[in-house]
């Protein structure tokens, strides 16, 4: 990988030299690794000039106030509010716009002044629902980064371009490495086809686009890189492939999610009691990265290429932001943490006693669905229907279904992440960087990660407070008398029936007869 090991880095500038006196254009602000992305530029390069957060009008909330919304959202700004309580406000601006939009729905005025002023962009935004019907994966992946890179071509004094995509780009491929594969589709072709046809058609025809690829967000994720690959050795671009992120290992805080997606969402849903199988293979390693690491790995990756000057030969840089063989976790590991961990920090209200049962079997996982999942929900529901309370189980139910059937195609294969280049960036951080920027993937102790990522879970996510803890630990413990319980009235009940039934005592008394004779 020669624009890592060929380089001198000894006169480079240090990460927050670089990003000094610079100004920062980022789409997808709003959104998980969009916060912690603000967060950590301004305490970590706390020089750099201004960050500009392009956000459209939402919910009838004007893109000015959506600013000040996102620095009250609870818990990722506490430390700059702490500690650097001024600068969020005086080096955080909005730029009204829409990526999906045509020129990124920017006015004459805005788009001017960041082609003067913006040296450095970051795009984030993305849908990543699985099930976006591809009009609007279209519009939000592959056009919208479109739009992205037309913007870059007419920036003045671009220093890097870091377009974030996902691992999972290229799942028609086994190992997937950190390069750029043959696209599945033309994007162009697919861009043209999303805007003219008409939407049932298009639906229609959905399938057939997509071929081997199992959804509209890889298709148009992978289509995307295309758009900005096509710029090699115009702009100076990083390609940055994220896997499943998930909690934060330590910054901005240890724990922090703002999502159920990943293993948070199954934690938090076997933990509650009502997801009780799991259609996947235990032996089964998902590849996961904490959010604050992946971060780093955006800032370094852009840090790196934007201290070398753009050569029209030069390729583009891709990472694999995965842990890859450094770390990683089985299904059934993750499941087995889950379940200790209940006990220790039982969720308030359980439902039922912390479920997740793994299976290779489809018919068994279905047929425990209709047992342990739908049957439930629906006696659960006439009960409160009963009571003059509002039913719900049985639409938490149907969301745990769909979200299973998003996740069926990745939680029953198996990829290999190659991190050659991820693995290399961090061994060319300045010592004087290594504190700040530096990420140590294959230290993390598992189980204590998981720990305070169910501590966030709790905290963050469903807003249980730590002093509740003695009260769900009770309930808990009510939880595991009652379904022990009921198991023992089931099986005693099915016992018995057996014993009176007509086929068993046919059994007996053939055996009777043959004894005797």
């Amino acid at each position: 990988m020669g624009f890592l090991e060929d380089r001198d880095l000894s006169n480079v500038p240090t990460i927050p030299e670089f990003y000094k006196g610079k100004t920062i254009l980022i789409t997808g602000g709003s959104g998980f690794m969009g916060k912690v992305l603000i967060e950590k530029l301004l305490y970590s390069c706390s020089e750099l000039d201004r960050i500009y957060l392009l956000m459209r009008t939402k919910k009838g909330v004007r893109s000015e106030d959506r600013l000040t919304e996102l620095y009250n959202s609870p818990w990722c700004f506490d430390r700059l509010k702490k500690e650097m309580p001024d600068i969020f406000m005086s080096k955080v601006s909005v730029v009204a716009g829409d990526v999906m939009e045509i020129g990124l729905g920017l006015s004459a005025e805005d788009r001017t002044m960041l082609i003067n002023k913006v040296n450095i962009i970051f795009h984030v935004a993305a849908s990543v629902r699985f099930d976006d019907p591809l009009s609007l994966a279209v519009k939000l992946n592959l056009r919208g980064t479109r739009e992205i890179v037309e913007l870059a071509k007419e920036v003045k004094d671009l220093k890097v371009l870091a377009h974030v995509s996902t691992s999972y780009s290229n799942t028609n491929r086994n190992p997937v490495e950190e390069v750029m594969y043959p696209p599945h589709a033309d994007w162009r072709q697919t861009l043209e086809v999303a805007e003219t046809m008409d939407e049932h058609t298009l639906r229609t025809l959905t399938p057939k686009y997509l071929g081997e690829i199992p959804n509209t967000y890889t298709f148009t994720k992978q289509l995307a890189e295309h758009v900005v690959y096509e710029q090699r050795g115009r702009l100076p671009i990083v390609i940055i492939r994220p896997s499943i992120v998930i909690s934060s290992l330590s910054e901005p805080l240890p724990g922090w999610i703002e999502n159920f997606n990943g293993p948070v969402g199954i934690l938090v849903a076997c933990g509650k009691g009502i997801m009780r199988s799991i259609y996947t293979d235990p032996d089964l390693v998902s590849d996961y990265i904490p959010v604050d690491i992946a971060i780093k790995n955006f800032i370094a990756a852009s840090w790196l290429r934007g201290t070398k000057k753009l050569e029209p030969t030069d390729d583009i840089e891709i990472y694999n932001c995965c842990a890859g063989d450094l770390n990683h976790i089985k299904m059934g590991e993750l499941v087995d943490i889950g379940k200790r961990l209940a006990v220790a920090y039982p969720l308030n209200d359980m439902l039922w006693n912390v479920g997740g049962d793994l299976t290779t079997s489809k018919t068994i996982h279905y047929i425990k669905v209709i047992l342990f999942h739908l049957l439930p929900a629906i006696f659960v529901d006439a009960v409160l229907w009963l009571l003059g309370k509002k039913p719900m189980l049985i639409k938490v139910q149907r969301r745990i279904y769909i979200a299973n059937l998003a996740l069926q195609y990745y939680i029953t294969q198996q990829w290999s992440f190659t991190n050659t280049n991820f693995v290399a960036l961090r061994e060319c951080i300045k010592k004087e960087d290594k504190d700040k920027f530096y990420y140590d993937v294959e230290g993390v102790d598992v189980y204590e990660y998981f720990k305070k990522s169910v501590e966030g879970g709790r905290r963050y996510l469903l807003k249980e407070k730590d002093e509740d803890l003695p009260k769900a630990r009770a309930h808990y413990a009510r939880v595991v008398i009652l379904d022990k319980l009921t198991k023992c009235i089931f099986y005693g009940y099915l016992f018995w029936w057996i014993l009176n039934s007509h086929w068993f005592q046919s059994c007996l008394l053939s055996l009777k007869e043959t004894l005797v004779f």
